[in-house]
């Protein structure tokens, strides 16, 4: 019986033994994905990494998500994409409590990793947070805050992961973040961004692309085709956040449909008072669209913004209009001859609208419609423009 006991002890003796030697590094690591918030710089969520270290007894986040805004030329890199942001790390406690604040909630995957790819992993995250290496031109469709993550543990975790479609299959970038701005009623901003982003923003997503996004990347990682890559799943801080944004009437495609009405009105009621209004508002038209076109150009060849170029809502906001705009008194018959030019061209941009490469903003309908009439109303001199 002795014997047996003895026999027994040292087996689990071994038993504990193997374990300890199969992974030493008491390391914990996971993926932290935080739910989107109310502004939109947060409206698409945030992820990050999380190491716990028995042995050094640390709990620290690596948080690709950072920058300078104390930058003297934080607003000019920000608007030419040359903004740098770069790895932080902080203890969990304070990042889970700031998102608590937030009313955002936090998610924690653990990671089905060997000893050795926890600790190239970690490796990894302290060389970048080297000076030298920290720093990274974010761009937000391909190299943001999570794809970071993903490259950093893909490339270190054998087999590399592969990672299945988490949205339809032809699902475009620009359908993507439309979803998350319609789910808080952010009309302004989808207009905004559709206004700037250009036709590579309506490129169809493969699986990998759609990662850009950290929700995405989350349900990427539980359904893991070639193997188990999530060990546990946990809910670090349940999201509390409820938005209370109330369906606002003055939308985007609301508001220029009226003006649209303004502009009609303004274009067939015969009265001096009213053509002196209506000569400045095609000022006002004319210069602003001139101006949007010009900004296209800008963010088009002047930037190193991917998605902002190829841009077709050059189409109706021609730069071409801040010129016109000074020449609405005119009686030179080149000035009559573009907008007999504009009118023309806008009707074809309208015929053409549903088979243009980029999917614009049916809000602008209203504004080009506009522009059509006015344009129409000084060719035919229905009203004093002089």
């Amino acid at each position: 019986m002795k014997k047996f006991i003895r026999f027994f002890i040292l087996l689990v003796f071994a038993f504990v033994l193997k374990a300890n030697a199969q992974d030493s590094s008491r390391l914990r690591i996971s993926l932290l994905t935080c739910t989107p918030g109310n502004d939109l710089y947060s409206i698409f969520g945030h992820s990050a990494i999380r190491i716990v270290d028995s042995n050094n007894v640390n709990d620290l986040v690596f948080n690709y998500g950072t920058f300078n805004f104390n930058d003297e030329e934080f607003y000019i890199k920000f608007v030419k994409g040359k903004l740098n942001y770069f790895v932080s790390v902080q203890q969990t406690e304070d990042f889970i409590y700031s998102y608590t604040a937030e009313e955002r909630g936090v998610t924690e995957q653990v990671l089905n990793l060997s000893e050795q790819e926890k600790n190239n992993i970690k490796r990894a995250l302290i060389e970048n947070l080297k000076e030298e290496n920290k720093y990274y031109q974010y761009d937000f469709f391909y190299d943001n805050c999570t794809t970071r993550l993903r490259d950093i543990i893909s490339k270190n975790k054998q087999p590399n992961p592969i990672l299945p479609y988490v949205m339809p299959e032809k699902t475009r970038f620009r359908q993507a973040i439309h979803m998350y701005l319609n789910k808080s009623e952010q009309h302004w901003s989808k207009l905004g961004i559709d206004l700037l982003l250009g036709a590579k923003t309506d490129k169809i997503m493969s699986a990998e692309e759609q990662e850009f996004l950290p929700e995405n990347l989350m349900n990427a990682f539980d359904h893991c085709t070639n193997q188990k890559l999530v060990s546990e799943k946990v809910q670090l801080s349940p999201p509390t956040f409820i938005n209370q944004i109330s369906k606002s009437l003055f939308t985007p495609n609301f508001c220029f449909w009226i003006f649209f009405s303004i502009v009609l009105f303004l274009s067939f009621v015969k009265n001096k008072f009213i053509s002196i209004i209506a000569s400045g508002l095609d000022f006002t038209i004319l210069f602003f669209t001139g101006a949007l076109g010009i900004l296209f150009i800008f963010m088009w060849f002047g930037t190193d913004h991917i998605m902002t170029k190829n841009n077709y809502n050059i189409l109706w906001a021609l730069p071409t209009n801040l010129i016109a705009a000074f020449f609405i008194k005119s009686k030179l018959n080149f000035v009559r001859n573009y907008f007999v030019f504009i009118t023309c061209f806008l009707s074809l941009v309208l015929i053409c609208w549903n088979f243009l490469p980029q999917q614009l903003n049916v809000s602008l309908i209203p504004i080009i419609l506009s522009l059509m009439v006015r344009s129409y109303c000084f060719i035919s001199q229905k009203v004093n423009l002089k």
